[in-house]
């Protein structure tokens, strides 16, 4: 504990964990069992849970026959996709870089190398807006506001000279095809959200899959673009992660990495991984948190900032939700990203265009 007064809180507490001993949801999981509702000391925090949808049963014949020919289309299409999701996956780790830019971390970079984490705390309320305006999911609005907010921020870094702030934020600065991935995590667990640890340790006991790290990475495009309508971003984000929910990338990254190390053994597959993550650009994930105010050890929590440390992106995004907010983490390197504050000023204004986009167009019947 660091007993230091913040805007936010009145001390901070500081978890610093190995990454093998679990993966963001199992920390998560940890973290909620061992705290307590603050409105209610006997009551733990309500997992927020989100099941996988079910199979429908009951099908005409007529129906049945549809259902059928649209299984084989859709194994078709996973197969097509994960064939070439894999061959980007390897030559990316083999040889195929993203363009070069102001964020993109420096040559030689060591992993070790310290950086910068801080945070900017955004409405979950705002999010949901756009949200049930868009009909699309909460991880697709922020991954929208994440490529308007970079779009932004390269935009700014790109201009020569810069002596008139106005018109250089007004002009387009960005050069064309820009190739700007990310490592994007995936759950891969039966359950879509947060599980209860008893859960999450009976399913590990039995060779499910349980306590651990049960995820994969998938490599996400943004398109770096200044774009007239804001909603494009949040229409190009979800397409782009509905494509890979048709893919088993995710999955099959994990399995290469398994047979790596069986294979090969830590030190070959840490090595891989560290390639990897240098030629692409940044890693994002998105957790979802307690749904309600909790407390740790007698003292009520006003927000936590989960981030990692140690790969080699100059540039690694968190958003983790708690109660109605939206904690935005971003670890940097400063010689690439010397001014983090201004890229979160970036994604939050990003955020509010989007909202404001949404209402101009009339999305959203009736506010409140």
């Amino acid at each position: 504990m660091i007993n230091v007064k913040t805007r936010l809180a009145e001390s901070v507490v500081v978890f610093r964990v190995h990454h093998s001993l679990g993966d963001g949801t199992s920390l998560i999981s940890l973290l909620l069992a061992c705290s307590h509702q603050t409105a209610d000391d006997l009551k733990l925090p309500t997992i927020p849970t989100k099941k996988r949808r079910p199979t429908p049963s009951g099908y005409s014949a007529k129906e049945g026959l549809w259902r059928l020919l649209g299984k084989f289309w859709l194994f078709i299409v996973m197969f097509v996709n994960t064939a070439v999701d894999v061959f980007m996956f390897i030559i990316t780790t083999m040889f195929l870089k993203d363009t070069k830019t102001p964020i993109s971390a420096p040559p030689n970079f060591e992993s070790n190398k310290a950086r910068r984490i801080v945070h900017r705390i955004i409405s979950l309320d705002d999010l949901k807006f756009v949200k049930n305006a868009m009909n699309v999911t909460i991880n697709d609005v922020a991954l929208g506001l994440t490529q308007a907010g970079l779009s932004q921020y390269l935009n700014r870094r790109y201009a020569i000279g810069g002596k008139d702030k106005g018109a250089t934020e007004r002009s387009n600065n960005l050069p064309n095809g820009i190739r700007l991935r990310s490592y994007l995590c995936f759950n891969l667990r039966s359950s879509a959200g947060i599980e209860d640890l008893a859960n999450m340790m009976e399913n590990g006991s039995k060779g499910k899959r349980g306590w651990g790290n049960w995820f994969g990475y998938a490599l996400l495009p943004f398109k770096i673009a200044l774009r007239d309508n804001p909603l494009d971003y949040v229409k190009e984000a979800k397409a782009a992660v509905d494509r890979k929910k048709r893919s088993f990338e995710a999955l099959s990254s994990l399995i290469m990495a398994k047979l790596l190390i069986k294979f090969f053994g830590i030190k070959v597959a840490s090595e891989v991984s560290y390639k990897g993550f240098s030629n692409s650009t940044i890693c994002f994930s998105n957790l979802v948190g307690p749904q309600e105010e909790i407390g740790l050890c007698g003292y009520p929590i006003t927000y936590f900032a989960p981030s990692t440390y140690g790969q080699p992106s100059a540039l690694m995004i968190n958003f983790q939700s708690y109660i109605n907010k939206m904690i935005i983490v971003i670890a940097v390197d400063e010689n690439a990203i010397p001014d983090p504050h201004q890229l979160l000023d970036d994604f939050e204004d990003s955020l509010n265009l989007i909202k404001n986009a949404v209402i101009e167009k009339g999305l959203v019947k009736n506010l409140k």
